[in-house]
């Protein structure tokens, strides 16, 4: 097989990985405002693990260029929402208002993350061994938790399942694009590696801290949402052990 043929196959698998995070709302369908809050917290817990590893990432290719990156990250993400927020009739389909913003600014943010995760695919493949093929398969199931992410805050404000599988594909997309160009011109790439993950865990870090959590807290206590963010930041982390030990 061609190998940039090969690369782009790799990347688009782990695109469509994650897709199947939004699956298990085809059991849980009817929400409580309570349990929209847990939604809303467990998205939290992920976003802030999920930002955790792409910092830890970051650091170790280039720390000052990740600090750029993460700097970035927030000023990009604070702005892109103070402009959408003057639409006041911003929707997306029949969802409208803060609703429509949340989901769009989700979507935007895990975009960006996944901006990030096609560069390293595309410089895994440029790399010796089996590094390519390690990364694909680690990127491809770390996007099954990441779309579930991405369903948590979607499918409580209206979307449908189907939707929220569509969307958390769509996030996914940059990785197949991104990751055959990176693969061929990988010394070009691989110094802005560590500046796209500090963006995409700036973006996500305020996401969380911004909208997750505070809407949260709406409708559950305290103790609730901070056990369940824990909770969630555990059971990613623990997910990203195990992913590792294989």
């Amino acid at each position: 097989m061609d190998p940039v043929f090969a690369v782009f196959v790799a990347a688009l698998v782990t695109a469509l990985a994650t897709g199947l995070g939004p699956l298990p709302f085809l059991i849980w369908r009817s929400m409580t405002p309570k349990a929209v809050s847990v939604c809303n917290g467990i998205a939290a817990g992920l976003m802030i693990a999920a930002s955790f590893s792409l910092l830890q990432e970051g650091a170790d290719l280039g720390p000052i260029r990740t600090i750029f990156g993460l700097i970035g990250g927030l000023l990009f993400i604070a702005l892109s929402h103070k402009l959408i927020e003057r639409r006041e009739d911003f929707h997306i389909r029949e969802i409208r208002g803060a609703d429509a913003i949340k989901m769009l600014m989700i979507v935007g943010i895990m975009t960006l993350h996944s901006a990030a995760e096609g560069v390293g695919v595309g410089v895994a493949f440029a790399g010796e061994d089996n590094l390519g093929e390690f990364i694909t398969a680690a990127i491809a199931v770390h996007n099954i938790p990441e779309g579930l992410a991405i369903a948590l805050v979607l499918v409580p404000r209206g979307a449908r399942v189907w939707q929220a599988m569509g969307w958390s594909v769509f996030s996914s997309l940059p990785q197949p694009v991104l990751a055959v160009p990176s693969f061929m011109f990988v010394a070009y790439f691989t110094p802005f590696l560590p500046v796209g993950l500090g963006l995409a865990a700036g973006a996500m870090i305020w996401m969380t801290l911004s909208e997750l959590i505070p809407e949260a807290l709406e409708n559950a206590a305290s103790p609730m949402i901070a056990s369940t963010v824990t909770m969630s930041i555990a059971g990613m982390l623990l997910f990203e052990l195990m992913l590792r030990a294989f």
